[in-house]
């Protein structure tokens, strides 16, 4: 028996020194429990759940016990879910509550695309007609579908225009990714579009001079790189997407490519590798290169070319967790110590998290801190084994990149084919292909073009660059087309990446041979994904959109319309249908399911009978209605949400709300902010 109680200390103690790689998994779990939570905790609540975490993490500092590791864990639990509560309640603003149509007026911040390739601003310092300050939104979105959109938008631009607003949406489908608590943490209170010009206020001030810099920057890649090439290298250097077009950006998704876009992990490094290695060398043909510590000197330096591309990329969470990482590595090396090591991606997670602990939930954390992680690993553990890469200098850069592309692509997979339900089966060649050319040439050629602008000789750089990039937009082109070079796969349930994740880690972290327990969760996950089931019928929000599972794939009740909830529910069905050919399997004649669109044909509608269902996306009028008959109209859809439904043994239905699945949470309930 006391062997047994030895069993969990002794394991604690073999792990000394090496347990704090496990401080960001564990605040993780806090986290993730808050978002998990259906109700939203009370302040008070936040604030009992700090106490004790900070109580536990004295008592960790102070106790001698085997067992003190775990007092922590605890500890970065509770400060999870506090953390997040907190985080929740700092972003808080003025949602909006009504459909609004009208002037508005606002300071551009932000300019991309949205998922129909239309030209997207943000807007911040917001005026809205009639208004109050107090109700009027933080920031507001909008789609320009003007056939004329007038002056072309620029960061810090104060412009107006008039506009259709409404609240942010909420879950196209029970379960399904929130796109109003995603809007939450974005500060977005409002989202909408204009067809009518944009009209120029005021330029941007003197105090938005970077945004400015950002404008011209933009300007003269585009200039000196026309066409796709020229907005593939303006994402690259300066972080705006706009000028790439949908069918290039689908190319480079298709080929698993879309991460050379974003200013991230990859590129952070490579900036900050070309310019530590270039002040390195420099330095060393120096006379100071025998005196002075310039290893020291580059890495600081290298952090200084790091945070001058993290503020002219503009600031996003990407590249704000890509300078964190790159920062860490950077600092190690400032303080003599290993700058690539799992202490180091735990510290720079830890750090993320602490900043913005709603990251955990999305994609780019996710992959990023995944392929970092399996990366780190792998290269350590051949660094620590006897078995080594190539020693010849050709072959071991061949073996080194090879063996990266697939660790990497491995370790990311899972999450891009949760998040976007798909797997670019020939993304490991496109990557080969192409991400060497990133490191050898095209980052090279980015920072040489930026500095040569002041001069006038940008076009240098920017040429050679332009030729990378061409070979990667081509290689992307000609693979996209492959047959199977896309394979669907259906969205997976809420328990499966959480424990893909805990799995994972535990195998990576844990030393010894205990770390085999982690095959466990990740095998329960993999069980889990490959019996996940779709709901049998789905209704959108605002009842504009049906869908009913068939042998066939699902049928949708319109084949225009709708377009982003219908694209996402046959993303997460996994079945690679479009809308028009889902819309074709639609029979209502034969189907228990009428779908009733628009306020005419709901006007016409004459009572129901027997066992139907009826869905309008209107307020019917009062008929005869049959007690098994079921109608939901838009009045009871505004107090739900998007349905998923299914057939009970007993010939009814189960019906699965949005509202209930997502909860009382800050982001959905206005009086629950109010009350807060």
């Amino acid at each position: 028996m006391a062997r047994v109680r030895d069993v969990i200390p002794n394991m604690l103690l073999a792990q000394r020194g090496t347990l704090f790689p496990f401080v960001p998994v564990f605040l993780s779990i806090g986290i993730g429990l808050y978002f998990a939570l259906r109700n939203e905790p009370s302040i008070s609540a936040l604030s009992a759940l700090a106490g004790c975490a900070s109580v536990l993490l004295v008592g960790y500092l102070r106790s001698q016990s085997a067992f003190a590791p775990l007092l922590c864990a605890v500890a970065m639990i509770a400060l999870g879910v506090a953390l997040a509560g907190t985080r929740a309640h700092l972003v808080a603003g003025p949602v909006l509550d009504f459909r609004y149509y009208g002037p508005v007026t606002g300071r551009v911040i932000a300019i991309d695309r949205s998922a129909s390739d239309a030209l997207r601003i943000t807007l911040d310092r917001v005026w809205l007609t009639n208004l109050p300050l107090s109700e009027t939104p933080t920031r507001v979105r909008l789609s320009l579908h003007a056939k004329y959109p007038g002056i072309p938008p620029k960061p810090g631009q104060t412009i107006m225009t008039t506009a259709h607003l409404s609240p942010p949406g909420g879950a196209v489908e029970p379960g399904g990714f929130d796109f109003r608590r995603h809007a939450w943490f974005l500060r977005l209170g409002a989202v909408g579009y204009t067809r009518v010009p944009l009209v120029l206020l005021e330029e941007a001030g003197r105090n938005k001079r970077l945004f400015q810099m950002r404008t011209a920057i933009s300007t003269k890649v585009q200039d000196a790189l026309p066409g796709h090439t020229g907005g593939v290298a303006t994402a690259i250097i300066t972080g705006d997407r706009s000028a790439i077009p949908k069918p290039v950006l689908q190319d480079l998704r298709d080929t698993n490519l879309a991460h050379l876009l974003a200013i991230s992990g990859l590129h952070m490094g490579l900036v900050s590798a070309f310019a530590f290695g270039v002040l390195r060398l420099g330095l060393l043909l120096t006379p100071i290169g025998q005196r002075w510590p310039i290893k020291k000197i580059a890495a600081a330096g290298a952090l200084g070319v790091a945070a001058v591309y993290l503020a002219l990329s503009g600031g996003n969470v990407a590249t704000e967790r890509a300078f964190v990482m790159v920062a860490v590595m950077l600092v190690a090396i400032l303080l003599n110590r290993r700058a690539i090591s799992l202490r180091a991606v735990a510290l720079a997670a830890l750090i993320v998290l602490l900043l913005r602990p709603e990251a955990l939930i999305g994609p780019g954390f996710q992959m990023s801190f995944a392929a970092t992680t399996a990366l780190v690993a792998v290269f350590g553990a051949i660094r620590d084994s006897a078995h080594d890469l190539p020693r010849h200098r050709l072959l071991r850069g061949a073996a080194s990149v090879l063996l990266s592309s697939a660790v990497a692509g491995a370790a990311t997979a899972p999450f891009a084919m949760a998040h976007f339900n798909q797997i670019a089966q020939f993304g490991l060649l496109a990557n080969l292909l192409t991400v060497p050319l990133m490191g050898v040439l095209v980052i090279p050629a980015a920072v040489l073009g930026v500095l040569l602008m002041p001069f006038g000789l940008e076009a240098i750089g920017l040429t050679v660059m332009g030729l990378g990039l061409d070979w990667i937009l081509g290689v992307a082109q000609v693979i996209a087309v492959w047959p199977g070079s896309v394979r669907p796969v259906v969205t997976p349930g809420v328990s499966v990446l959480p424990l893909l994740s805990l799995g994972a880690v535990f195998l990576i972290l844990w030393q010894g041979p205990v770390r085999a327990l982690g095959l466990i969760p990740a095998a329960c996950g993999i069980v889990l994904w490959m019996q996940s089931e779709r709901p049998e019928i789905l209704v959108a929000e605002q009842g504009q959109l049906v869908g009913v599972m068939s042998e066939d794939g699902r049928d949708l009740s319109r084949a225009k319309g709708a377009g982003f909830i219908a694209g996402v529910w046959l993303e997460n069905d996994g079945q690679g249908l479009k809308q028009a050919e889902a819309a074709s399997l639609w029979n209502m004649r034969s189907s228990p399911i009428h779908h009733i669109h628009g306020k005419r044909n709901a006007a016409r509608y004459e009572g129901c009978s027997g066992r139907r269902l009826i869905i309008a996306s209107a307020a019917l009028p009062d008929k005869p209605t049959d007690e098994t008959c079921t109608v939901l109209d838009a009045e009871y859809l505004a107090r739900t949400g998007s349905l998923a439904i299914t057939r009970d043994p007993t010939g009814g239905w189960q019906i699965e709300k949005a509202r209930d699945r997502s909860g009382a949470r800050l982001w959905n309930e206005p009086g629950l902010r109010k009350a807060q």
